[in-house]
């Protein structure tokens, strides 16, 4: 099988997110309209508590390219410690991996994101890894413990929780959720 080059992402239609995870091209649609909403709603929490240039701050982004190896993979959250990396590169894309990525867990793309890109983010000592599903109202909270994924705790519904690397102010999942 001939592995996928970075100008078959380059080629790909606005409206799909292209990857290459383990050598093979990935092209998933944007995000369903409950998930975008899952998405933007944590993205402001993080932003407002967390994204700040103080020595405790983070860069929250949603949707960045990161180049790990080989691979290309656009978590739909991604979170840098400042003090790890104190400015944004002026490439289009990340080679420093993130500290936290979170996945919007979708039909199509939740055994990608367990399965294939949950290891590499390991592999790569990405510390934290937050998997949450839109349409089963969860949220599960991994860290990385010598390159495997512990599960931290999970949560549902309209749960109240501080989870790391954020515990310092609580998140309502209730607003997170469409309904």
């Amino acid at each position: 099988m001939e592995r996928a080059i970075y100008e078959e992402l380059l080629r790909l239609p606005e409206n799909r997110i292209g990857e290459i995870v383990n050598g093979r091209l990935h092209a998933s649609r944007l995000l369903a309209p409950r998930a975008t909403r899952t998405g933007s709603s944590l993205s402001f929490h993080l932003i407002a508590h967390y994204d700040h240039p103080q020595p405790d701050g983070w860069w929250i982004l949603k949707k960045p390219e990161i180049h790990l190896g080989e691979h290309v993979l656009v978590p739909d959250i991604a979170g840098w410690r400042r003090e790890r990396m104190p400015a944004l590169p002026e490439t289009a894309w990340f080679e420093l991996p993130p500290d936290w990525v979170c996945e919007i867990l979708s039909p199509g793309t939740a055994r990608i994101d367990r399965v294939e890109k949950l290891p590499i983010y390991a592999g790569a000592g990405v510390r934290h890894c937050w998997l949450v599903d839109p349409d089963l109202r969860t949220l599960e909270a991994f860290e990385n413990r010598e390159g495997k994924w512990l599960l931290l705790d999970a949560f549902e519904n309209d749960d109240r929780v501080r989870i790391a690397p954020f515990e310092a102010a609580d998140l309502e999942l209730a607003t997170l959720w469409a309904d």
